[in-house]
C-alpha cells in the first residue's frame, strides 16, 4: 500500500507510470505532471484551447443516446469539424491525500456549447485489493460510468492512453457492464514542434458500433493559479 505522503506533489500519471514517464516527451511530462501540491505551494490550473478539426459521434442512431448522456456532461450528440475548444484540467487531493485529476472541455458546435467532463484518481492496492494500483476514470459530473486507465510512453515519447472496462459505480465498487455493451477509449497526445501545439486524437470504439465517439485536434495550454478543487464524490 502507498503511504499517503508518498503520493505529495506527484500527479496521478506519475504514479501510474513511475519510470516510464520519464521517457515522455519533455512538453508532455510538463503537461501530466499537474498535481494538486506544487513546489512553490500554489494551487495551479491547466488551461488549454484549441480546435479540433474533427469531434463528435459519427453514428446518427447514436445520438438520441448521447443527448441523453450530454445532461451528466459525459457525452455529446454533435459532429463537426473545425470545432473550437477548451480544456481545463484540475489537481486535487482526497480525504486520503491521494490525488486526483478533473479534466472538463468545452466544445463550441456553432450556437451549441457541450462540456464533457471527466476526473482520473489513483486506487492503490490499499484502496481496492489491486496489486500495485491504477487508475480510475469516472466519466460525467455524476461518475456514474468508471472505467480502468492505463497510460505509456511509446517509443516516440508520445502519450498512449486505452480505457476499458466500462463499469457502473456503486459506493466504491463497480457493477461492470456485459462485454456486449463495453466500449474501449484509445488516446494519443503528443508535443508538434514545427507547430509549437500539443496535438491529440481519442476515438471510443464499441463491439457493435464501431466509433462511438472521437476527436483530433491541436490545442495551445498554460498554467495559472486555480483555487483548490474539491475531491470527488467518487475518489
Amino acid at each position: 500500500m502507498m503511504e499517503p505522503n508518498q503520493s505529495a506533489g506527484q500527479s496521478v500519471y506519475q504514479l501510474a507510470m513511475g519510470a516510464e514517464f520519464g521517457r515522455l516527451q519533455p512538453e508532455l511530462q510538463d503537461y501530466f505532471s499537474l498535481a494538486a501540491a506544487n513546489n512553490d505551494g500554489g494551487a495551479q490550473v491547466g488551461i488549454g484551447t484549441g480546435v479540433f478539426d474533427v469531434a463528435g459521434c459519427p453514428r446518427r442512431i447514436l445520438r438520441p443516446l448521447l443527448r441523453l448522456a450530454s445532461l451528466d456532461l459525459s457525452l455529446f450528440p454533435e459532429y463537426g469539424r473545425d470545432v473550437p475548444f477548451r480544456i481545463e484540467n484540475r489537481p486535487g487531493t482526497n480525504s486520503q491525500a491521494r490525488p486526483f485529476l478533473t479534466a472538463v472541455r468545452t466544445l463550441q458546435f456553432g450556437g451549441i456549447t457541450r462540456i464533457m467532463e471527466d476526473t482520473t484518481w489513483w486506487e492503490d492496492a490499499g484502496d481496492a485489493g489491486t496489486r500495485g494500483g491504477r487508475l480510475v476514470d469516472s466519466l460525467g459530473r455524476s461518475g456514474l460510468i468508471r472505467t480502468g486507465l492505463r497510460c505509456g510512453a511509446g517509443d516516440d515519447g508520445r502519450m498512449r492512453l486505452v480505457s476499458r472496462g466500462t463499469a457502473l459505480a456503486a459506493g466504491r465498487l463497480g457493477v461492470p457492464l456485459p462485454r456486449l455493451l463495453d466500449a474501449a477509449a484509445f488516446t494519443e497526445q503528443w508535443w508538434d514542434p514545427a507547430a509549437g501545439l500539443f496535438r491529440i486524437r481519442t476515438k471510443v470504439l464499441q463491439r457493435q458500433f464501431g466509433t462511438v465517439l472521437e476527436y483530433d485536434g491541436a490545442f495551445e495550454y498554460r498554467l495559472e493559479p486555480a483555487a483548490p478543487t474539491p475531491p470527488p464524490r467518487s475518489g
